[in-house]
């Protein structure tokens, strides 16, 4: 996989003639480059080996012992050999509290529309990218996050007598968690309508069993052993995803699906949080 001048090669390694089969492709790129004179900076690249029973098999680009990582960035995404999220989290932590601590010190004007728009266009984008790859399902992840927005919401002198929840009501905001669960909902929409090059069929797959109650469009969900797998995209979306009302779930476009979202956190208050 490639994107501008990142190159990812990867695999399924289970024995030695599969970690063959990944050295001879890295052999075949070292050609490529040759060949066209766009060499890779070998003391850059790196190989993260994912999975509880991985063999951890060395591998050599021009002869060269590629370093082995736990972390790596990709894209902006901080990934980790266990693929969890706390890495993550304690980077887009890091980055909002430091863009709101600019803005805390240096805006003379506090008035409420200005912080909201600069909460949501500089600091809040931190906290939520790309947040359907590594949306945390440990509690201290997302309380960490939760903590940015909670400081913001102090921000403002007339609702610090009240609590989180109220706050966030006065200002017309969501929890953090219920803006992730609601992007994942738009993301499995997106998919569906084909808004996205990512075929709908590469993460789900429609629930043909004639079913009584719900919508035409429910997505079958398959059992899963480990919480990686759980807390997946693919797999942590389908229950909200199938509770959702047939009108909703039909809607002509994603404006129209996004209306219906916010009706239904109206009339459902705990329906975008996990618990």
């Amino acid at each position: 996989m490639k994107f501008a001048d990142d190159s990812k090669v990867f695999g399924t390694v289970n024995n030695k003639s599969q970690q063959d089969i990944i050295q001879k492709d890295l052999d075949t790129l070292k050609i490529w480059t040759d060949r066209w004179q766009m060499e890779f900076n070998v003391s850059k690249c790196k190989v993260m080996h994912i999975g509880y029973h991985n063999k951890g098999y060395n591998y050599f680009i021009d002869g060269k012992l590629l370093q082995t990582t736990d972390k790596e960035k990709d894209l902006g995404v901080l990934i980790t050999s266990d693929l969890k999220a706390g890495e993550q989290c304690l980077a887009a932590y890091g980055k909002a509290n430091r863009m709101l601590g600019l803005i805390k010190r240096t805006l003379v004007n506090k008035d409420r529309k200005v912080l909201l728009a600069l909460y949501k266009s500089i600091v809040r984008p931190h906290l939520e990218y790309c947040c359907s790859a590594w949306a945390p399902h440990y509690v201290k992840d997302k309380e960490l996050l939760e903590k940015v927005q909670h400081r913001f919401t102090r921000l403002f002198k007339d609702l610090r007598d009240m609590n989180y929840l109220q706050r966030l009501d006065c200002l017309g905001l969501w929890t953090l968690e219920e803006r992730r669960n609601r992007s994942d909902i738009i993301e499995v929409f997106k998919l569906y309508k084909g808004l996205t090059t990512i075929p709908f069929e590469c993460f789900f797959s429609l629930d043909t069993t004639r079913r009584t109650r719900g919508h035409s469009l429910k997505i079958s969900k398959h059992c899963c052993t480990k919480d990686i797998r759980k807390y997946f995209f693919s797999n942590r979306v389908i229950n909200r995803w199938n509770s959702l009302p047939d009108h909703i779930v039909q809607a002509s476009s994603i404006n129209a699906f996004k209306n219906g979202l916010q009706k239904m956190r109206s009339t459902r208050m705990g329906f975008f949080m996990d618990n």
